[in-house]
């Protein structure tokens, strides 16, 4: 009789856990799912990616993986943690003329275009396992404490809902100061649990697009996934972004696995100045949904991208490579193919015709 008492405590408290926890967002209802059954991405129970993506994730490959996540992991976070440049005031607002962004290490980026300030997957927390047992610890410390020294954000941008792109402590600082939320169609059920006013924001499919302030913002494909909690994979879309205005063009990738819709955007919209390719985290078994660092190259040259910036990686231990492995193939593949990189120490400003060409990754361990 004891231990069925203590299994339905069990039981109820994860029931609990999962119901309440406010880590997971936004419930789906069926006024969301009809909204999302307006997407040609939905299938009638969930959205699905324009390629076949499967992933090597069977029963069958559990031992394999386990094995793997023990060995070497200290070799998946530098041996102490990354500095970042404190942001500097003068600097960002002069010469408003060019395009500006600082990366905050991952896929956190600040973005200045035509004066206005953009900034794209605000994960500025220190753990992206939240409700796991065990953290996945940031590489640089007191990140949180970044939101205090931005200017004033003019739009927030989220490609999809995984915890290391939507964070709810940087979404706790962030709400009150911006008015402008532009978001992965089904992301704004998230924003709206956790207090963000649903007039603030905007949802998009694949290819819709919004003038906003002179810049043409357009959300195009990729090839990934979403899901914050047991129940709700594939419950709201994910993808890229494309900003364009009379002189200016960049791309930012959002996470994807290797296809052809590269090309599709880079003949639709490109040549790009810069384009925000991710690099990082991939494994053979899911590599249908993270491009390894050479696919992320070749992923530029496909978009027509003069200049790639390497993101999603130098943030946190999400896969089983070294954390310097994206930064060194990725360096070693665009010395190949002839496709300029631009590399900024995180925290750091770069102007564009300015951009960072340096390996300051070298000089940490």
């Amino acid at each position: 009789m004891l231990f069925l008492i203590v299994l339905a405590a069990l039981i109820i408290a994860f029931l609990l856990f999962l119901n309440f926890n406010p880590q997971f967002g936004g419930k789906i209802t069926q006024a969301h799912k009809a909204r999302y059954a307006q997407s040609k991405q939905w299938d009638g129970k969930k959205f699905v990616n324009a390629t076949l993506t499967e992933m090597d994730m069977s029963l069958a490959s559990l031992p394999g993986l386990l094995k793997e996540q023990f060995t070497d992991r200290y070799l998946r976070s530098p041996k102490h943690p990354i500095p970042v440049l404190p942001f500097n005031n003068e600097v960002w607002h002069s010469d408003l003329a060019k395009p500006k962004f600082v990366w905050y290490g991952h896929s956190v980026v600040l973005l200045q275009l035509d004066g206005k300030n953009i900034l794209i997957d605000p994960m500025f927390g220190p753990d992206t396992s939240p409700i796991a047992p065990f953290k996945t610890k940031r590489f640089s410390e007191n990140t949180l404490a970044i939101i205090d020294q931005l200017p004033q954000i003019d739009a927030i941008l989220l490609t999809h809902d995984h915890y290391d792109h939507l964070d709810l402590a940087s979404i706790k600082k962030l709400k009150s100061k911006v008015s402008t939320w532009l978001v992965a169609l089904g992301v704004a059920r998230h924003l709206e649990a956790w207090g963000v006013p649903s007039n603030k924001i905007t949802e998009f499919d694949w290819w819709d697009d919004i003038e906003f302030e002179g810049i043409s913002i357009t959300f195009t494909p990729s090839r990934h996934f979403s899901g914050r909690g047991l129940t709700d994979r594939a419950k709201s879309l994910w993808g890229g972004w494309v900003f364009k205005t009379p002189t200016h063009s960049i791309y930012w990738t959002g996470d994807s696995g290797e296809s052809d819709h590269f090309k599709t955007v880079g003949e639709k919209f490109g040549p790009f100045d810069w384009a925000f390719v991710e690099c990082g985290q991939y494994n053979k078994r899911w590599h249908a949904i993270h491009m390894f660092p050479e696919e992320a190259v070749q992923a530029a040259l496909d978009s027509k991208s003069n200049i790639m910036i390497p993101v999603h990686w130098a943030g946190f231990p999400l896969s089983l490579h070294t954390w310097k492995d994206p930064i060194e193939r990725c360096m070693a593949e665009a010395k190949i193919k002839a496709q300029k990189t631009c590399t900024p120490q995180i925290g750091q400003i770069v102007t564009m015709g300015e951009e960072a060409t340096g390996e300051w990754w070298k000089t940490l361990e």
